[in-house]
């Protein structure tokens, strides 16, 4: 087989689960985007990924990402979310290629970015990065559900950067379907001020369908479709 031939079979199944989900929860597969996680896979995958009609990668390392970004023959078919941890001082440079960066959770960061997408002259879509944890794990990504507000707003004054929604990852070892019903309650809230940002990024390979059941509209999936990493293949 291939490894388009792999990509095809792997988006195929996603693709399966993302209309059986649906069809359980009452929804339509078009009101959802999928974002294939590229991360530790070549450039060449990410473009077989566009032919097969992929519109959205997703990355989480800087130096990585930069490269791969740099080397897409169908960079102008896809657009790339940066969905990882972000250091304040690898923002501006991450502002230069990105076109989502998903994973803004303090107000240094919506600093650093504002000023990169202003010297790149580019626009920079964001979204606000909520912890799920109910207890405070250090180390761990997300903005405290209390401090959301005012990171979007911070996020919505900024003039280069432009508030899409939120962005969760559910806890470790826990059932992800009461994480994910918070998220969509601290999505609502900010869209009361903020009627257009309506993302809510939610859900990997192995939660999807309870991401979907709860308001998700942005699937960020990986292994589901490209397989295990390459070094451990």
């Amino acid at each position: 087989m291939s490894r388009r031939d792999e990509l095809a079979a792997g988006l195929a199944a996603v693709r399966a689960r993302v209309e059986q989900a649906c069809a359980a929860s009452g929804r339509r597969p078009n009101e959802l985007e999928l974002v294939a996680v590229t991360k530790f896979f070549p450039a060449s995958d990410a473009d077989l990924l566009a032919e097969l009609g992929v519109r959205h990668i997703g990355e989480n390392r800087h130096q990585e990402a930069a490269e791969k970004v740099a080397a897409l023959l169908h960079r102008d078919q896809l657009t790339v979310h940066f969905i990882g941890q972000l250091q304040t001082n690898k923002a501006a440079a991450v502002a230069t290629y990105a076109d989502v960066v998903q994973s803004v959770d303090r107000l240094r960061l919506v600093d650093a970015l504002e000023k990169g997408a202003h010297r790149a002259g580019r626009r920079l879509g964001v979204l606000v990065q909520v912890s799920l944890d109910e207890a405070d794990h250090e180390g761990r990504a997300g903005a405290a559900p209390e401090e959301v507000r005012l990171l979007a707003d911070a996020v919505a004054e900024a003039p280069d950067l432009d508030l899409l929604g939120v962005m969760a990852v559910a806890p470790l070892g826990a059932d992800p379907a009461p994480a994910f019903a918070r998220l969509r309650e601290v999505a609502r809230g900010i869209q009361e001020d903020h009627p257009d940002a309506t993302w809510v990024s939610a859900g990997m390979s192995a939660d999807l369908e309870a991401a979907i059941a709860h308001g998700a509209t942005h699937l960020r999936v990986g292994s589901a479709i490209l397989g295990s990493r390459p070094s451990l293949r």
